[in-house]
């Protein structure tokens, strides 16, 4: 599993909406802050509004904000929100994609690669990254 660089761009804008005190924040104030581009940003965004990690407001005072708690948001959240399911492998999704998984020895490894990292990707929060 790679992290794409969409993945990226939605997790710095989390971190970056998480250390917000003043409200909603617009579009180009984050992609300046993070360093994403502005087009790329709001696409981003209505991805992280569709999975309710983001809440936008339109007008005057508009703009976006987390919809959660950054305790309440995990990396695993956002990552599926923008790419899907966490997996090395196709099969360890899904074992009807492939006619071996009953009798490969090698399928178990995916499944258990799969459960150790969306394990690890959930216990992962973003008010721990606050911290640091």
């Amino acid at each position: 599993m790679q992290i794409t660089r969409e993945t990226d761009y939605a997790i710095r804008c989390v971190h970056f909406l998480s250390s917000a005190k003043d409200g909603p924040l617009i579009v180009d104030r984050i992609a300046e802050h993070m360093c994403i581009p502005k087009t790329f940003l709001a696409k981003i965004l209505q991805k992280l509004v569709k999975a309710g990690i983001v809440t936008s407001f339109r007008g005057a005072k508009g703009g976006c904000q987390l919809s959660r708690r950054p305790a309440d948001i995990t990396l695993l959240d956002v990552i599926e929100a923008i790419q899907g399911p966490v997996a090395m492998n196709a099969c360890a999704l899904d074992s009807s994609v492939c006619g071996l998984s009953n009798t490969c020895s090698v399928h178990p490894v995916w499944i258990e690669v799969r459960k150790q990292v969306e394990n690890i990707l959930r216990n992962k929060n973003f008010a721990e990254f606050l911290k640091s």
